[in-house]
């Protein structure tokens, strides 16, 4: 078996065991920083520095990993079906939610572009960072950006919206379960609903579904705000 071999197959086996090692750590230490969305990324940004892992020997096992993405959309459908008895209850808030997130977050992107000059693959991933990673995977193509650039954006957007989602509430004196899991399901996605989470049950369940939809919205109209955006 080759060195290069051998460094791709523990590159995939670092970066799953970092993963299922930092949710273990995180059921037990509620800190934002055992996050597995955190402390993964930095074992395996160590590992490829210390070990020299050119980036494609770290991607010759590891992309399957982003492949299941696009197949784990489907278990999306289980929350709305269970839940779907919150989806009659608040249609108006959840849809607004959804509406104002996805375009207060497109056209945020979108003005910090025009400020803040970036290379055009950059600006163009950047674009869909507020929907969750296999959404945003899939409409970043629509705007001209890289799949694999946009989850790593998409990834700090979530990171960002946990952490100060809650100063922000107390700051806006936001203090309804409907509106903090609306707002970080429609901003920080995964991360937020995670967060929306550990505040209650509500603001979990809230989270969830104004992201999933959130998600939707985003890829069924890419090719719309992307003629818009772009």
């Amino acid at each position: 078996m080759s060195q290069s071999t051998l460094l791709a197959l523990l590159s995939l086996a670092v970066t799953v065991a970092s993963y299922y090692a930092a949710k273990a750590l995180y059921r037990r230490h509620k800190t934002w920083w055992l996050l597995p969305s955190i402390m993964a990324p930095v074992v395996v940004i160590v590992m490829v520095i210390l070990l020299s892992i050119p980036l494609p020997t770290y991607f010759e096992y590891t992309h399957w990993l982003v492949t299941l993405l696009a197949p784990a959309t489907v278990a999306f459908a289980l929350p709305i079906y269970r839940e779907r008895h919150l989806i009659r209850k608040y249609p108006i808030t959840i849809s607004f939610g959804v509406l104002a997130g996805v375009i207060f977050g497109l056209t945020s992107t979108w003005l910090l572009v025009q400020v803040v000059p970036l290379p055009a693959e950059l600006s163009h991933s950047v674009l869909v960072r507020s929907v969750s990673t296999p959404f945003a995977m899939q409409a970043t193509t629509s705007f001209g950006g890289v799949p694999e650039l946009t989850a790593m954006l998409v990834m700090l957007t979530g990171i960002i919206g946990m952490v100060i989602g809650e100063p922000l509430f107390r700051l806006a004196h936001i203090h309804t379960s409907l509106g903090k899991g609306v707002a970080l399901g429609a901003s920080a996605h995964g991360s937020g609903t995670a967060k929306a989470t550990e505040m209650g049950q509500q603001e979990g369940v809230v989270a969830s579904l104004t992201m999933i939809f959130a998600g939707i919205t985003m890829v069924i109209g890419a090719p719309l705000f992307a003629m818009i955006f772009s």
